[in-house]
């Protein structure tokens, strides 16, 4: 049987090394779809529940494998799905490659069904590369650029193929004028570092500096021996940007934590309070958390050169590899002999924690939801993968959970769209089948399209050596997140038809599906619950019944957020009172005498 150009596209993601396509059927793809029936189902097509949530998985899987993940879909309306979970790839640089199908070329301009201009459609989010293969011969070019180029960019791509082509006989690009081959996919990346000139002038800067502070990000993660080598020879204290969480363990005392809305009081006092800043493959873009400006004098690491310099009047922006770049560094810094700063910044490290633990066991009703992240925190495995939803979920998965030994963890960081905690923890299970995975997930990301993905976990479960894959639902039957930004910032109650959503018995949907599933409405159950879920040799999902009004409130909270969340009571909030107590009983913990070093 003739080769076609649906097999060929196979071949092709084969010779890339793809192992899953996360996608969605359509007859806008269905020659390549009779292509991987035809191949023994190679790569693997991992069919989601919706395309946007094939976007999602494959954010996931490049996030946690460091590989390009690959998503498919069909033409008009599944292009359109993959929006989404493509932006969430873009703002994030991820590298995430779109194949998607369109109408026949022949039925082109023609107003025919499902016809949707996709070349409009994905100019932004595929910015970097997006082609329409039109004839065979397009290819093999056209799907290595998408694959080098998300590699280089670290960005979406997208490959568009008409349906009628993909079922054409494949014909090679000939040795001829106006044709373009290609090479045999692979990549192999130069290391790049700065001038000896730029190295020495940080160095000189970081060596000047008494009061050294380090923020690093996911562009660090290659490079967390050098980090640490750096902030021990600076005496510096280390924050992290969310997406940088799992960089450095939490366990290291001069770890700080996350920084921002989402952050810690330790992170805070270290921006407040240096004379010196080294940012580390972060585009952290929440000035207000960093120093004030003039304060510090500061350096910059990126590989990307168009993201440096742009958040704080960095003096020396080096761009280059971060591993390398520290590497080169460390031989220039002189040890600092006064720990002083270092101290300083390990006293409040240590205090900090004292205060989330105090926190976590504040009662509720009737459950505190930083208790669920704190129980998970002393029990979770070294080689864990925790994937959080957006929402007053990641408030908990940013301060309460201790990264430490192989962690990974990962949300929606620039985008923070709802949706990606259950697709990226199946994305994770495919990077990683060997190692157990846990979701942090909001009820209304649950609703939104948490519980359909769950049909895919209990699918796919079998294909994973370790099938622990932990779904843990803080059910509060509230779009917690957004009713605490209305009273925060604005100053208004909580307006019930906006914010309450239904009830939902998320352990029994569970349960029909297959998995283990508890309900839990005793914060002392919750122990034992995760003991139980993390021993399982299956899915399992938590239904812990959360109570609302424990605030999310920012350890630096500001006197405008705070009497802006007194007025909203003064309005009439339904749950004024018992808000207020919650506040006052969560935010006291933090004032209470703590235990000494």
């Amino acid at each position: 049987m003739a080769e076609t150009v649906g097999d060929y596209v196979l071949q092709r993601l084969r010779d890339w090394d793809v192992e899953h396509v996360f996608a969605y059927p359509g007859d806008g793809i269905n020659g390549i779809v009779a292509a991987f029936g035809k191949a023994d189902n190679r790569p693997r097509f991992v069919q989601a529940r919706h395309e946007e949530m094939a976007a999602f998985q494959a954010v996931g899987y490049a996030k946690f494998s460091g590989r390009v993940g690959v998503c498919m879909a069909t033409s008009g309306p599944g292009a359109i799905h993959l929006l989404n979970g493509l932006y969430d790839a873009k703002l994030d640089h991820v590298p995430v490659v779109a194949i998607v199908g369109q109408t026949a070329r022949s039925a082109m301009g023609g107003s025919y069904q499902q016809e949707v201009d996709l070349q409009v459609l994905f100019k932004d989010v595929a910015s970097e590369y997006l082609v329409e293969v039109n004839v065979a011969e397009q290819l093999p070019n056209a799907i290595d650029r998408a694959f080098r180029i998300a590699l280089a960019e670290r960005a979406p791509t997208a490959v568009i193929i008409p349906s009628d082509l993909q079922e054409e006989k494949y014909t090679p690009p000939k040795h001829a004028f106006k044709n373009v081959p290609s090479s045999p996919p692979s990549v192999v990346w130069p290391d790049v570092r700065p001038s000896d000139r730029d190295i020495a002038r940080a160095a000189e800067i970081l060596n000047s500096g008494q009061r050294v502070a380090i923020l690093i990000g996911q562009g660090a993660r290659g490079a967390a021996a050098e980090v640490r080598e750096v902030a021990d020879i600076l005496g510096a204290g280390v924050a992290k940007a969310l997406l940088g969480k799992d960089v450095l363990p939490d366990d290291l005392p001069y770890v700080t934590g996350a920084i921002g809305l989402l952050g810690t009081r330790p992170s805070y006092e270290l921006m407040r309070d240096c004379d010196t800043l080294l940012i580390v493959g972060s585009n952290f873009p929440y000035t207000q958390f960093l120093p004030e400006f003039g304060q510090a004098r500061a350096v910059q690491i990126d590989i990307d050169g168009s993201m440096i310099g742009m958040r704080y009047p960095t003096e020396v922006n080096l761009v280059g590899d971060a591993r390398e770049t520290l590497a080169a560094l460390l031989g220039q810094l002189h040890r600092r002999d006064d720990r002083s700063w270092r101290d300083t910044v390990e006293v409040n490290v240590a205090r900090w924690w004292e205060t989330m633990e105090k926190q976590a066991m504040v009662s509720a009703e009737p459950v505190n939801p930083m208790r669920v992240v704190w129980e998970l925190s002393a029990r979770i495995p070294a080689n864990a993968i925790v994937t959080a939803d957006s929402g007053s979920a990641a408030n908990w998965y940013a301060r309460d959970l201790k990264m430490r030994g192989e962690m990974r963890g990962s949300l929606s960081g620039t985008l923070a769209t709802m949706g990606p905690g259950v697709p990226y923890a199946i994305g994770a299970k495919f990077a990683c089948p060997d190692r157990p995975v846990i979701a942090l997930v909001g009820d209304g990301a649950m609703q939104m399209n948490g519980m359909a993905e769950l049909i895919t976990i209990a699918h796919y479960q079998k294909l994973w050596q370790d099938r622990r894959c932990v779904v843990c639902v803080f059910h509060n039957n509230d779009l917690n997140q957004v009713t605490w930004e209305l009273r925060a910032m604005g100053g208004a109650p909580k307006f019930e038809e906006s914010q309450s959503i239904p009830d939902l018995p998320y352990a029994e949907v569970a349960r029909l599906l297959g998995f283990e599933a508890l309900t839990i409405d005793d914060p002392d159950d919750l122990g034992a619950a995760w003991d139980w879920a993390l021993a399982a040799d299956g899915p399992v999902l938590l239904d812990v019944l959360c109570d609302p009004e424990v605030p999310p409130i920012p350890p630096h909270a500001t006197f405008e957020q705070a009497r802006s969340a007194a007025e909203a009571v003064l309005k009439g909030d339904p749950e004024a009172w018992h808000l207020v107590v919650q506040g006052v009983k969560t935010k006291i913990q933090e004032a209470l005498p703590h235990r000494g070093r």
